[in-house]
């Protein structure tokens, strides 16, 4: 299944752990604007350079008064893991019981070397400070995913 989510959208409401044990919720960005990535697994190459893209641009998206957080359903212990190793600068939230990710709707039916799974579809919701979808980006460039988002906020 992918996002029926788009531009436009209220984007839904969440509450979960990230990596350092935090309770996050959207409402805790209000007034900001949030770079939402969804990403299928800690320290994978897609998934890595996915993170490290955001780390090495954040000060500029930061700059300009974007706030980035990751999401996976691995849990906290993994995305501690994934944050040390890589030295990133913002959250990972642990959506260990895929309630996010089903809320999105990036949560579907994957296929890799003809076997189908489960699992997350990589993709980015950028979400303006009153908690409405400005852009959904669903073919993610994972080593310029930065570079996505600022193309579409200019």
């Amino acid at each position: 299944m992918a996002t029926t989510l788009k531009a436009g959208d209220i984007a839904p409401a969440f509450t979960a752990n990230d990596q350092n044990g935090n309770r996050l919720s959207l409402t805790d960005f209000k007034g900001k604007t949030v770079i939402l990535y969804f990403y299928p697994k800690d320290d994978t190459p897609g998934c890595t350079a996915e993170a490290c893209d955001f780390r090495d641009n954040y000060q500029s998206l930061a700059g300009k008064g974007f706030e980035v957080v990751g999401v996976s359903t691995d849990d906290e212990k993994s995305h501690k893991k994934f944050e040390a190793k890589y030295n990133l600068p913002f959250p990972l939230i642990a959506d260990t019981d895929q309630s996010i990710v089903e809320a999105y709707g990036v949560w579907g039916e994957k296929n890799m070397y003809g076997k189908k799974y489960m699992g997350t579809m990589r993709t980015t919701f950028i979400i303006d400070g009153e908690g409405v979808i400005k852009e959904v980006i669903d073919k993610v460039d994972t080593k310029a995913a930065s570079q996505q988002v600022l193309d579409l906020l200019g």
